[in-house]
């Protein structure tokens, strides 16, 4: 009986391309896989590495496997992306995005150029805007962190840093928005730092430029920017426990809904400018789709567990009862919200495309009249789709002293 490793053949024609495979039998090459959608230039696969699924895609330069064996499944990888060891699935890494060994990426997540992970970092659902750094022993699901300018001035999260996504009641209405949209995607805003040995207990939106002490645990919005936060410990409690309370639902709700808003403006920035740039790089359609889908299942999953929320709620006053009641309007409320691009912004963006200029660079290149430009186009998406769910739900949105919306787009 002859033994022979699967995919030897295929290995063998990437290899034949160009591909640094230092032990080929090592490498195990699922047959879905179509290595026409792995590039041969300065590629370079470890030993032990596991390469699975038809959407798969690794563009020049990849390294995958330098510290241990990685497996990846259904990603797609841009330029240069660095993955030392672990696991990712359905995941999207752009230009230069790193990995250190330990990694465990699951679906929904997309790391955009530059950002990184050290060793032993948990994602799923995450979006790291580009240069955004994490240290080491990390859970940090469900959510988007923007802010910095650059690899020397990045938004940071310290080591042993945990996003507290999961309620007592098994709840998971709980997306955190680091920055925002509007104004991350221009790349120059202050980045933000979350001290290590310390967590955020979701849903929570804190603006640029925030410091969390280490050791401390975020429990409420940040709403300025700037601001540097030490929050005390919790006072002591011991009182019955109230399953699906919901105390601060339209807070819960307002931080679930800006979520949502502010992937509708990703991705219209993902469908008018960053295509620009994707469509004309090697495997750049696949990876743009790959992002587009993802965008898609994060909406899906927030959608999802926005409505499992309600059905634990009771009817006990007006604004609840209205939102039993329309659920299904709330949900039509939350599909995606569009808008055109500023046209001197596209104009501009496509130039620096055309002229072979990489994304961050050509973000860069836009005057202070773009960049407001775009802030009020993104803005506008996002302040949109709040209203429309405000029109669904008047009473439950005017409930108490607090604007629900109030702060979430005015940075």
């Amino acid at each position: 009986m002859e033994l022979r490793p699967r995919g030897l053949d295929r290995i063998e024609a990437l290899i034949a391309k160009g591909a640094t495979i230092p032990n080929p039998w090592t490498v195990d090459l699922d047959d879905d896989v179509d290595i026409d959608r792995i590039s041969g230039d300065g590629v370079v696969i470890h030993p032990g590495c596991r390469i699975r699924g038809s959407r798969t895609v690794i563009s020049a330069g990849c390294r995958l496997g330098a510290e241990t064996p990685m497996t990846i499944d259904n990603c797609q990888l841009g330029p240069g992306v660095e993955l030392a060891g672990g696991f990712a699935q359905g995941a999207v890494f752009l230009a230069g995005a790193s990995m250190a060994s330990g990694a465990h990426v699951r679906p929904g997540t997309i790391l955009e150029e530059q950002a990184s992970g050290a060793h032993t970092v948990g994602l799923k659902q995450t979006i790291l805007f580009p240069f955004v750094t994490l240290g080491s022993l990390i859970n940090f699901c469900d959510l988007l962190m923007a802010g910095g300018t650059s690899r020397h001035d990045h938004s940071e999260v310290g080591s042993s840093y945990i996003h507290f996504n999961f309620t007592p009641d098994g709840d998971k209405t709980t997306a955190s928005l680091f920055g925002d949209v509007a104004h991350g995607v221009l790349l120059d805003r202050p980045p933000i730092f979350l001290g290590g040995q310390g967590g955020t207990v979701g849903p929570v939106s804190a603006g640029f430029g925030t410091v969390v002490g280490a050791g401390s645990v975020l429990r409420d919005d940040v709403v300025e920017d700037g601001q540097l936060v030490l929050p005390p410990a919790p006072r002591e409690v011991h009182r019955p426990v109230t399953p699906a309370s919901y105390r601060r639902l339209p807070r819960i709700l307002a931080r679930n809904v800006t979520y949502v808003a502010n992937l509708s403006a990703l991705e219209s920035w993902y469908r008018q400018i960053r295509r620009l740039f994707l469509t004309r790089e090697e495997f750049g359609p696949q990876i743009l789709a790959g992002a587009l889908v993802n965008l898609e299942d994060i909406r899906a999953e927030r959608i999802k567990r926005l409505r499992a929320l309600v059905g634990r709620l009771r009817p006990t006053d007006e604004g609840r009862a209205q939102l039993i009641d329309r659920l299904d309007d709330l949900t039509e409320a939350l599909e995606v919200v569009d808008g055109p691009a500023p046209a001197e912004v596209v104009r501009t963006m496509g130039a620096a495309a055309n002229e072979g200029a990489g994304y961050l660079d050509a973000v860069g290149r836009l005057d202070p009249d773009q960049r407001g430009e775009v802030i009020e186009w993104l803005s506008g998406i996002v302040t949109t789709q709040q209203q429309n769910v405000a029109d669904v739900l008047p009473v439950l949105l005017t409930q108490g002293s607090d604007a629900p919306f109030a702060d979430t787009v005015s940075r």
